[in-house]
C-alpha cells in the first residue's frame, strides 16, 4: 500500500511540476512577452553599440594624439570633444584675365543631378 501511494504522489507531483513548467513557457511564447524580450534585446544591443562606439573614439583620440606627436604637432587632443569632420571644398578658379583683379567671376562647375527620376 506505501508503495503504490509513493508513486501516486510522485505521478501528481511529476505532473504539478511539468504542468508548471509548461504554463511557464507558453506565458513566455505569448506576442506581449515576445515583445518585450525583443525590446530588451535592442535596448541591450543599443547599449554594446554605444560601448563600441565610444571605445573607437577614445582609440581614434588617442591614435591622433600619438601621430600628432610623432609628427611634431602641438595641437592637445580633448578626448570628451565630438569628433569634427573635415570636408574638401574645391574651390573654383577666376575666369579669364582677371584672375589678379581679384574680381568674383568664377567658373561654373558643371551641375550634376543626382535624382534618379530627372532622367526618365
Amino acid at each position: 500500500m506505501f508503495r503504490r501511494t509513493f508513486w501516486f504522489t510522485a505521478g501528481a507531483a511529476a505532473g504539478v511540476w511539468a504542468t508548471a513548467k509548461v504554463n511557464r513557457k507558453l506565458k513566455q511564447l505569448t506576442p506581449e512577452s515576445l515583445a518585450a524580450q525583443a525590446a530588451d534585446r535592442a535596448i541591450e544591443t543599443g547599449h554594446k553599440l554605444k560601448d563600441f562606439a565610444l571605445d573607437v573614439r577614445e582609440s581614434m583620440a588617442r591614435r591622433e594624439a600619438e601621430l600628432g606627436e610623432a609628427l611634431g604637432l602641438q595641437a592637445p587632443v580633448d578626448p570628451d570633444l565630438p569628433v569634427r569632420r573635415h570636408y574638401v571644398v574645391e574651390a573654383s578658379e577666376p575666369v579669364g584675365p582677371e584672375r589678379s583683379l581679384g574680381t568674383t567671376e568664377y567658373r561654373k562647375l558643371p551641375y550634376k543631378s543626382y535624382n534618379r527620376n530627372e532622367d526618365h
